[in-house]
C-alpha cells in the first residue's frame, strides 16, 4: 500500500496542486438539487419534514417532543462516559478555553476631534448552530471546538444539532462533551435538514444566526446553499497534512503523522516535501508497513494511492514554495530548524513546529481551534476562532460644532456622486 515518490520540479509541482484542487471540483449539481428539496420541503413543512428525513436517514423514529435533549438524557449520559476520558475531555476543555479567551475583542471609541467620537462595539450573535456528525465514529473533539468560541465570545444561545442512533439516542460521550463545551440545547438532528432547521427555524428548533461544524457532502453543500440566509463559519474540503522535512526528522514520525490525515477518508491528502532521498525512501517503507497494520485499511488504500506523495525537493526553499501554493490545512515542520523555515510560511491553516507537536496535537488537546480552513483557501479564510461568534457595529457621535467643521466637505462629496439629498441632509443642518 505504498505512496508514491516522485522527484520535485516546477513542472511536476504545479501537476500535483492541480490534482489536489480536483478533489474540491467534483459534480455538485445532483447533489445540489437533493440538498435544496430538503431544504424548501423543511421551509415549507418544520417539524414534519425534519423528522421524515431523520427516519430516511438516520432510521430513528421521533416525535417533535424527542427531538429536543433533555437535562436528565444528558445527567445519564455524563454517568456512561469512562470516568478517565471524561477527564480528559474536560483538561481538553480547558486549553481551548484559555487560549480562545485570548481572542475575545473589546471594540474601541477614538476622538475624531471637536468633540466628535467614532467606534465598533462589539457584541456577541444571539444565536449560534454547531453542527457536528455522527458517521463511523463520535468527536468528542469537534464538538468542544465548535461549541467553546462561541461560550467564550458569550453567545446566550448556543444551539447544537447531531444525528441520533437508529434507537433515538445520542452518543454519551457527545452529549457529555456538549454540555462541557456550553451548548445551551442539543436537538437529536442530523444531515442537511439539521443545517435547514437551524438557517429557517422549525417549531422545535430555532432559527440561528450562525452555523458552524463539519459535515459530509450534503451537509457542506446546504451550508453553502443557506449562505445569506446565515452566515456560516468557511467551505470545508477534504481533510489534508503536508509536511516539510529534511535529513534530521525521523522517518517513523512523519509516517506516522502521514497516514493520521489519510485515514479520515479516501480523499484525504497527504503529502512529504523533503529535501532528502534518503528519508524519502524510509518513510515510504514506513508508510507501507504501518498502513497495512491500520485499522481503517481500506480507506488508506485509497487515499494513499491517489492523493499522497513524497516528493524529493531539490532545495528548502522549493519545499516552502510548494507550501504556499497548496496552502494547506496543516502544515507540520519537522526540520533542523523548524522556526526559521516557519518565517517564511504566510498560508496554512495551522503550524506545527518540530518532530514533537504532531498534528493530532492540535486535532485534540493543545487549545488552537482544529476547524482548518481546506482546499487551499488558507489564503484567506483562518481557523474557526472566537470572533467569528461577533458582530460589531460601527458607531458614529459628531456634535453641532464638529459636524460644522467638516459639513461643507461632505456636502461637496455627496455632490459629486449625483446624490443630493445626501447632500441637502448636510446642509439642512446649517443653510437656511
Amino acid at each position: 500500500m505504498r505512496c508514491k515518490t516522485v522527484k520535485g520540479s516546477k513542472e511536476n509541482l504545479r501537476e500535483m496542486c492541480d490534482l489536489l484542487g480536483a478533489r474540491s471540483k467534483m459534480d455538485l449539481a445532483p447533489i445540489i438539487s437533493v440538498v435544496n428539496d430538503v431544504i424548501e420541503d423543511i421551509r415549507a413543512n418544520g417539524d414534519e419534514a425534519v423528522l421524515k428525513y431523520t427516519k430516511k436517514f438516520d432510521k430513528a423514529e421521533l416525535t417533535p417532543a424527542q427531538m429536543r435533549v433533555t437535562q436528565e438524557e444528558i445527567d445519564e449520559a455524563v454517568k456512561e462516559v469512562d470516568p478517565e476520558l471524561l477527564k480528559i475531555i474536560k483538561k481538553a476543555a480547558d486549553n481551548i478555553r484559555a487560549f480562545h479567551e485570548k481572542q475575545k475583542e473589546d471594540g474601541f471609541m477614538m476622538d475624531a476631534g471637536k468633540g466628535a467620537k467614532i467606534g465598533v462595539r462589539v457584541r456577541p450573535i444571539s444565536v449560534a448552530g454547531i453542527y457536528v456528525p455522527g458517521g463511523t465514529a463520535p468527536l468528542p473533539s469537534t464538538v468542544l471546538m465548535d461549541v467553546i468560541p462561541a461560550s467564550v465570545a458569550g453567545v446566550p444561545r448556543i444551539v447544537f444539532c447531531t444525528p441520533p442512533r437508529a434507537d433515538g439516542t445520542i452518543a454519551p460521550v457527545i452529549l457529555a462533551a456538549a454540555s462541557i463545551a456550553g451548548a445551551t440545547e442539543i436537538y437529536k438532528v442530523g444531515g442537511s435538514q439539521a443545517i435547514a432547521a437551524m438557517a429557517y427555524g422549525t417549531e422545535t428548533i430555532p432559527r440561528v444566526d450562525k452555523i458552524c461544524g463539519p459535515g459530509n457532502i450534503y451537509v457542506n453543500t446546504a451550508k453553502r446553499l443557506v449562505f445569506g440566509q446565515v452566515d456560516i463559519d468557511m467551505f470545508a474540503g477534504p481533510s489534508e497534512i503536508l509536511i516539510i522535512a529534511d535529513e534530521t526528522a525521523d522517518p517513523e514520525f512523519v509516517a506516522a503523522d502521514m497516514l493520521s490525515q489519510a485515514e479520515h477518508d479516501k480523499i484525504a491528502s497527504a503529502i512529504v516535501l523533503t529535501t532528502s532521498e534518503e528519508l524519502a525512501k524510509k518513510v515510504e517503507d514506513a508508510v507501507d508497513r504501518r498502513s497495512e497494520e491500520a485499522a481503517r485499511k481500506e480507506i488508506l488504500e485509497k487515499s494513499l494511492q491517489d492523493y499522497c506523495s513524497i516528493i524529493v525537493c531539490d532545495d528548502m526553499d522549493t519545499a516552502i514554495a510548494f507550501s504556499e501554493e497548496i496552502a494547506p490545512e496543516h502544515l507540520e515542520i519537522c526540520t533542523k530548524d523548524p522556526e526559521k523555515v516557519s518565517e517564511k510560511i504566510d498560508n496554512a491553516g495551522a503550524v506545527f513546529l518540530g518532530s514533537w507537536s504532531p498534528e493530532p496535537l492540535g486535532d485534540y488537546f493543545a487549545g488552537p481551534n482544529h476547524t482548518l480552513p481546506t482546499s487551499g483557501t488558507a489564503r484567506f479564510f483562518s481557523p474557526l476562532n472566537t470572533g467569528d461568534f461577533y458582530k460589531k457595529m460601527s458607531i458614529i457621535n459628531y456634535n453641532e460644532e464638529s459636524l460644522r467643521e467638516v459639513y461643507k466637505d461632505v456636502a461637496a462629496f455627496a455632490d459629486s456622486e449625483g446624490l443630493t439629498c445626501h447632500a441637502a441632509s448636510i446642509r439642512a443642518r446649517f443653510e437656511k
